[in-house]
């Protein structure tokens, strides 16, 4: 499980990042509760994410030709020092009190386009601190810890902020920072080898999608992924309502949510990275949104707080294993020449799913309320696993033909 921490650019980029992802996690639940705190609207709480995600989601193609054209490592270095900026004016405002929930949108709207760029070349980067042999354990590694941040971060925030106000967990974000810039720094990376592009970037670009829309694994990946995250903004969304109005508490209990959430997904990527071989991934693709829907609406319907957060935790467990199981399988499949592209076809199938959830989670909710919403979005996700299980054996034979290709062409090389 723990094999692939002898790579030291891997360990140093776990510890950066691991330091820097509570201080994410900080700010998002501190950011909800701040503009519930200031508006007391579900529509508004859901336009916040959308602002957060929607410019992640227009600009991922052109993340993605940057990312397999530009240097992957200095990408990511600019790109975390300008959200430590953008960390910094969110916490000037908030420590002067001169923060409205404009300010909180534009400087949403500023971190999904640095976001645009880094969460995919995150993504495509992964592979070259690891060998291909070890990259199934360091996807699920990386999402456990993701996993364990989102589960301190909110835990911290929630007591942080109820007794110091956002300002406290703002500036805990900015300092987080410059972890993972250290971290980026310090790593010793071999020179990759140089890919001369006979096409344009749209080109290349309109080449790339169409491979990813005509194959059916990768397809029925981003699809389910889309889902899982949509349904998945629902909660994100109107988590601060089923806090305060559901269970009857404060940012501390909005805290503890996502807290649960995090432990959920902590368990189950700790499970797929403790597995020797990626076959077997597409039943974790197939069950993981049913895990999810069921738990979730056990989650809208309660109103007791110990089973509000089981049935987090659990919902957790299943959303993980869609989406590690999902981009295992996917960056084991692309080429590195195509893996920013490919890379971002999905994280715009994904991540722009969350604004888009967010958007109907708010507009659903002022006409049928939170608890409605979210066991419609929950039943969507039961719906998508069902089809997607009617096409499970013709999903697992591509799969398994196209691994074993790749994994004679990797040896081949070597």
């Amino acid at each position: 499980m723990l094999n692939t921490f002898r790579f030291r650019n891997f360990s140093l980029y776990y510890i950066g990042q691991a330091i820097s992802l509570v201080g994410t996690s900080m700010t998002q639940v501190a950011t909800a509760w701040l503009v519930y705190h200031l508006t007391s609207s579900a529509w508004l709480l859901g336009l916040v994410g959308f602002a957060t995600q929607i410019p992640t989601f227009v600009l991922i193609p052109l993340g993605g030709i940057v990312a397999d054209r530009w240097n992957r490592h200095r990408i990511l270095t600019v790109a975390q020092s300008l959200g430590m900026l953008k960390s910094l004016t969110l916490t000037w405002l908030a420590l002067t009190d001169t923060i409205s929930i404009w300010h909180i949108i534009v400087l949403s709207s500023v971190q999904g386009i640095i976001n645009a760029f880094e969460t995919l070349t995150r993504q495509a980067f992964l592979p070259e601190t690891v060998g291909r042999e070890n990259l199934g354990n360091a996807i699920a590694l990386y999402s456990s810890l993701v996993s364990v941040t989102t589960m301190v971060g909110p835990a911290v925030a929630g007591v942080l902020n109820a007794a110091f106000g956002a300002g406290i967990c703002f500036a805990i974000d900015s300092i987080s920072y410059i972890a993972v810039i250290i971290a980026l720094l310090a790593m010793r990376l071999a020179p990759k080898k140089v890919v001369i592009f006979t096409r344009k970037p749209l080109e290349e670009l309109s080449a790339s999608y169409i491979y990813a829309f005509s194959f059916l694994p990768i397809r029925w990946v981003a699809i389910g992924a889309a889902l899982v995250c949509c349904v998945w903004g629902f909660y994100l969304a109107l988590g601060p309502i089923f806090a305060a109005e559901v269970l009857h508490g404060g940012s501390n209990t909005f805290g503890f949510l996502m807290a649960a959430s995090g432990i959920g997904t902590l368990i189950g990527g700790v499970y797929l990275s403790i597995r020797s071989s990626v076959f077997g991934f597409e039943k974790a693709l197939a069950f993981g949104p049913v895990i999810m829907g069921v738990s979730l609406i056990v989650f809208a319907v309660s109103h007791i707080l110990w089973l509000s957060l089981l049935s987090l935790a659990i919902a957790g467990f299943g959303f993980i294993l869609q989406i590690i199981s999902g981009r295992t399988v996917l960056q084991l499949l692309v080429t590195d020449e195509m893996r920013g592209q490919i890379t971002g076809f999905y994280v715009m199938a994904s991540t722009g799913a969350v604004p888009v959830g967010n958007l109907i989670a708010g507009i659903l909710a002022s006409y049928i309320g939170a608890t409605n919403t979210v066991i419609f979005g929950a039943g969507a996700c039961i719906v998508g696993s069902l089809l997607f299980m009617q096409q499970l054996s013709v999903f697992r034979e591509l799969v398994h033909q196209n691994l074993n290709y790749a994994n004679k062409s990797y040896i081949k090389e070597r």
